[in-house]
This record gives C-alpha cells, sequence and structure tokens, in this order.
C-alpha cells in the first residue's frame, strides 16, 4: 500500500470521526450520524473532483472506503461516550485538513493544474467536507469569520507547498504538505494569530462546531 492510498484512508476516517462526533452532540439519531459523519469524509474531494472534471467523484467509486466511512460513523454512534472532545476534536479536524489539503493538492497538480488552480483544489478538498458539516449541524462554517487561528489559509499553504515541490517528488510533496498544514494551524493556534477582522463596534463570538 502506497503512501497516497495510507493517507487517503487516514484522511477519510479522520474526517469521518469528526463528523459523527458533531453529530452525536448535535443530538442526531442513526441517519443523522451516518450522513454527517460520511460527508464530512467524502465532500472536500469529491466537490474538489467535481470542479476537476472527475465524474463520478472518486471517493463515490471506492466501496472499501465508503464501507469503513458507514462503519466508523457508526462505531462513533456507539462508542461516544468515550471518546474525547475539545482539543482532540479539533485536532482530528487538523489532521484531516492537513492530509486532504496535500492529496487534493497533488491530484491538482497530476490533472495539469496551476499554482492557483492547485491551492483552490487544496483548500476545496482540506476543508469543503468541514464547511458541509458546520452547515448541516447549523453553525456558521469556521473559514468565514475569525476563529482564532488559520484554517483554510493553512490548507493553502499546505497545497502550495505540494505544488512548488511536485516536481521534486509526489509523495515528498504530500508529507510536506500536511507538515505544513499541521504547523501552520496548530502553530497560529498557539501563538494566537488569526486574519485581520474588520472592527465596527459589533463583534460577537460564533460558535464553531470543531472548537
Amino acid at each position: 500500500m502506497d503512501i497516497i492510498t495510507v493517507l487517503v484512508w487516514l484522511g477519510t476516517i479522520t474526517f469521518a470521526v469528526t463528523g459523527a462526533l458533531v453529530a452525536v452532540r448535535k443530538g442526531f439519531d442513526l441517519v443523522g450520524v451516518l450522513v454527517l459523519g460520511s460527508v464530512t469524509a467524502i465532500g472536500g474531494g469529491s466537490i474538489r473532483d467535481l470542479f476537476a472534471g472527475v465524474i463520478p467523484p472518486t471517493a463515490l467509486t471506492d466501496e472499501p472506503l465508503l464501507w469503513a466511512v458507514a462503519g466508523t460513523s457508526l462505531a462513533v454512534l456507539v462508542c461516544h461516550r468515550l471518546v474525547p472532545e475539545g482539543r482532540f476534536l479539533y485536532s482530528l479536524d487538523t489532521l484531516g485538513m492537513a492530509v486532504f489539503a496535500a492529496l487534493g493538492a497533488e491530484r491538482a497538480v497530476s490533472l495539469g493544474f496551476g499554482f492557483w488552480g492547485t491551492v483552490f483544489a487544496g483548500v476545496v478538498s482540506g476543508v469543503g467536507g468541514g464547511v458541509i458539516r458546520d452547515v448541516l449541524a447549523g453553525e456558521v462554517p469556521g473559514i468565514l469569520y475569525r476563529s482564532g487561528d488559520f484554517y483554510a489559509s493553512a490548507a493553502a499553504g499546505a497545497a502550495a507547498v505540494v505544488f512548488l515541490m511536485s516536481s521534486v517528488s509526489a509523495e515528498l510533496a504530500i508529507l510536506l504538505g500536511v507538515g505544513i498544514g499541521l504547523a501552520l494551524r496548530l502553530g497560529s493556534r498557539v501563538a494566537r494569530i488569526s486574519l485581520p477582522v474588520p472592527r465596527n463596534g459589533n463583534d460577537v463570538d460564533l460558535p464553531h462546531a470543531v472548537d
């Protein structure tokens, strides 16, 4: 099994866990947990594939992966009391973002995308599933407001690294991309760095589904 396949499974299962945990926290039923776990796991990559003209999306033709997503979501439903939330959920979300941003960028490079197209594909892959999850869970997607750290920006950094290093080695580029994505998000949180926000005197703290 090559590194790309390993990362696809790692990112998919990780995002399935985050989606299912959010669904359980929101009081969703069995179908709701399955749906939220699934769209979080395969949503970003599927959107990327549609933009790239890959039809049907790769994830929807990978039966073992889809069964694993369903099984993971069911396992979370049954065992969610044993799974810590808070930082654990944040860490899983960060890992999934970094992995999918790098994989999405690698797919874009393989299809001949330029720099900005690759960055766009990486960001969509990295945060698309989380955006769908937040919307279905009734939350404002975290990428739309200041959340105290980088999210889409970290995905963009990961994708940029993959594009710049892809001529050397695809696998090395992906691993470096994952590392940069993790470092940017976790580092920005530790350093309390976020993107600038206009001050209008009416600032409010908005909830984030994975914080």
